[in-house]
């Protein structure tokens, strides 16, 4: 047997039962996540703002002080829809490897927003939950933890890809 052989059949051997559990619940739990996310932005103050919801989101997105008014209406207007598309595709498992991925770069560009606010002592309501969101500070922290679970669902994706996809060597 060659010395690339034991690699394979390592690398091509199923994940124990938990953890293959523990990154659907992650996934389903981050992709609900993402779906309240978008829902607190398009449904405010008990009321469905599908026409006009990104008139009421620009304004968090605004006290960020980051984007130009026009930046700031076109990510108001894209942002929920996309975190629906990521949610959907994150419960549904669909192109995991890339939405994990996706989801991963989205939630680390939403820290840097946060961390410069915070940093910048904006004492602003993020947007990140609708009106139910807190503090940068403290949005931070539950971002952090959304984040480790992103790189958690995103590796795991990228190793099952793998290991599904090896060479398995003649007996």
């Amino acid at each position: 047997m060659s010395e690339a052989a034991p690699m394979a059949m390592a690398v091509s051997t199923p994940w124990p039962r938990y953890a293959r559990i523990a990154l659907v619940v992650a996934r389903i739990v981050l992709g609900g996540l993402f779906l309240y996310a978008a829902y607190a932005k398009l449904h405010y103050a008990g009321v469905w703002h599908l026409r006009d919801y990104h008139f009421l989101f620009a304004f968090g997105i605004n006290s960020y002080e980051m984007l130009t008014p026009e930046n700031v209406l076109l990510l108001a207007r894209v942002l929920p829809w996309v975190e629906v598309a990521l949610g959907l595709l994150l419960i549904s498992g669909l192109a995991l490897r890339w939405v994990g991925s996706v989801t991963t770069v989205l939630l680390i560009v939403f820290m840097y927003a946060l961390a410069r606010a915070a940093i910048k002592g904006l004492a602003i309501n993020c947007g990140c939950f609708g009106n139910e969101s807190t503090s940068p500070a403290k949005e931070l922290v539950v971002d952090s933890l959304l984040l480790l679970t992103s790189i958690a669902i995103t590796v795991g994706a990228f190793i099952s890809h793998r290991a599904t996809r090896a060479p398995v060597p003649p007996a």
